[in-house]
């Protein structure tokens, strides 16, 4: 069985152009039920549209975002979280200028879909 701490140092980190994924509860770091990941947007980073197969749910913890599901956009600040139904439209941008955060959680087996694409992101797994 895996440590059931991880430290923030030792925590696996995934990048995307503007985008920073740290990766803390997943099957390979010995979750059973749920994946979290703390993301940062960098200012001016684009949303990048997606589906999730499950739902997601996103707290913001510094920074502002707007998030848009199913084509609605909502702004997103310090303290607001934000709910993703399963195969439903979605895209997280940052369009201010300083960096935002949040904290992700996923259930275990819950992939994206991005075209033609379902696959497991690696900060989840």
């Amino acid at each position: 069985m895996s440590s059931p701490h991880i430290a923030a140092a030792q925590a696996p980190v995934f990048e995307l152009p503007g985008i920073r994924f740290t990766g803390h509860a997943a099957p390979s770091r010995g979750s059973t039920d749920s994946s979290v990941w703390i993301v940062e947007l960098a200012p001016g980073t684009p949303g990048n549209p997606h589906q999730l197969t499950r739902e997601e749910v996103i707290v913001a913890i510094d920074g502002r975002a707007v998030g848009t599901v199913n084509g609605r956009e909502f702004a997103l600040t310090a303290g607001d979280s934000l709910t993703v139904p399963p195969h439903t439209d979605f895209a997280l941008a940052n369009p201010f200028e300083s960096t935002f955060r949040a904290v992700a959680v996923l259930p275990v087996g819950g992939q994206a879909i991005m075209g033609e694409s379902t696959f497991t992101p690696p900060w989840a797994s």
